[in-house]
Order: C-alpha cells, then sequence, then structure tokens
C-alpha cells in the first residue's frame, strides 16, 4: 500500500469572513467564478462534478461543463436516456461540485432539476460546433456498445447524410436547470481550519447564512 500520509499543503491563498461575503450565493457564486475564469493557471472554469443518485441507492459521479448560469441556478446538457439523465428524471436532484486547486477553493451546491423549454436546449445545440452536434446524436449515451467503430462508422454516415444541412438536435438531449437550495463555499485555510460558509433557503425565500466547523 502507497503511503500518502506526507502529501500536505498548506492552504493560505485566501480567507473567507463574514463581513466579505454578499447576501445572495449566485452572487458569491459569480465573483468566485469570474476570479477563476481569469486565474491562469485554471483552464476550464466551468468544468464541474455532477453526483445522482442511482437505484441501487449508490450515487455516481461524473465531470460536465456547466454552460450557463443566472440568478434562477446552473444549466448544462446532456442526453436525458443516460444514466445521469434517468437519475436526474427519478429524483430531480443532484450535488454540482467546483474545485478550484489554484485558488484553493471549492463550492457544493444541493440543487432540484428539471429540463429547460425546448427552445432553449434547441439555441444551445445549434451554437455547437458541426462536430458536437453530430456527437450528440451518434452517442448513445451510457449503452453498450460493441466497439469504437461502432460510434467513428455511424458519424461517417451522419457527415453524409448531414452535408451542408441544418443538424436538427435529437429529442432524448438538452438542458438542465438546477435551481439550488444549499451551496456551500470552502476556503482553504492554514492547519485545516478552513473557511465554510453554507447558504440554506428559507421558505420565504430568503437565504440564511451560517458558519460550519471545517
Amino acid at each position: 500500500m502507497e503511503n500518502l500520509h506526507d502529501n500536505r499543503k498548506v492552504y493560505e491563498k485566501s480567507q473567507l469572513l463574514e463581513n466579505q461575503i454578499k447576501e445572495n450565493p449566485m452572487e458569491q457564486f459569480r465573483d468566485w467564478f469570474l476570479d477563476a475564469k481569469e486565474h491562469p493557471m485554471i483552464s476550464e472554469a466551468n468544468a464541474m462534478a455532477v453526483s445522482t443518485l442511482e437505484e441501487d441507492g449508490c450515487p455516481r459521479t461524473r465531470m460536465v461543463l456547466l454552460k450557463a448560469y443566472d440568478w434562477n441556478g446552473f444549466i448544462f446538457y446532456t442526453n436525458y436516456e443516460s444514466r445521469k439523465g434517468k437519475a436526474i428524471e427519478n429524483t430531480h436532484k443532484a450535488c454540482l461540485h467546483f474545485f478550484w486547486p489554484a485558488l484553493e477553493r471549492q463550492i457544493i451546491i444541493k440543487a432540484e432539476l428539471e429540463r429547460v423549454p425546448v427552445n432553449i436546449s434547441d439555441g444551445y445545440f445549434q451554437s455547437r460546433p458541426v462536430g458536437s452536434q453530430l456527437g450528440a446524436v451518434v452517442s448513445p449515451q451510457s449503452q453498450v456498445i460493441p466497439n469504437r467503430e461502432f460510434l467513428e462508422e455511424k458519424l461517417k454516415d451522419l457527415e453524409k447524410q448531414f452535408e451542408g444541412k441544418e443538424i436538427p438536435r435529437p429529442e432524448n438531449w438538452g438542458g438542465f436547470l438546477a435551481t439550488p437550495y444549499e451551496i456551500e463555499f470552502w476556503q482553504g485555510r492554514p492547519n485545516r481550519l478552513h473557511d465554510r460558509i453554507i447558504y440554506e433557503l428559507q421558505s420565504d425565500f430568503d437565504w440564511k447564512i451560517s458558519r460550519l466547523a471545517p
């Protein structure tokens, strides 16, 4: 067994204090996201983990790309018939997680999910590169396939079929809006006494702000 006991890092780049934070967590997210987006050591600030609950009771986590956010929440796109899509349709909940090591920050978001309107999915699909559009049509996401050639041959056929034509969005592919009801902001601090500020949505739609022990 490899001993990783001495793989330690001192977190000391920033702090997160109550007199520094925004009253609304989406404003706080915007500030942190812009910091990450502008950081030279972070190539994909919008990369996030999405955890869903499978039928066997075990969570499943995968990385996706955040494609939009506003006061209502966070939008990403997927195949609705994938394992991820089916799990979301079953529970309508997921946990989103951003981790930016260069800033010693992470954000954990518990959210309720619903499909975005069809016109939003259509608009985003048409904005994608042609290769990405075809990829969404080609891939029966999460299903067992015989080999790599299966996908490549199917892609060649579709390239010929849609040459010079607009590619329609598959009905089983589109966006989810994740509306948060709990957001935790984590800032690394020395001696493992990290700053953890949590926002919890209340019945009157105000946000309760608390500090958690690290």
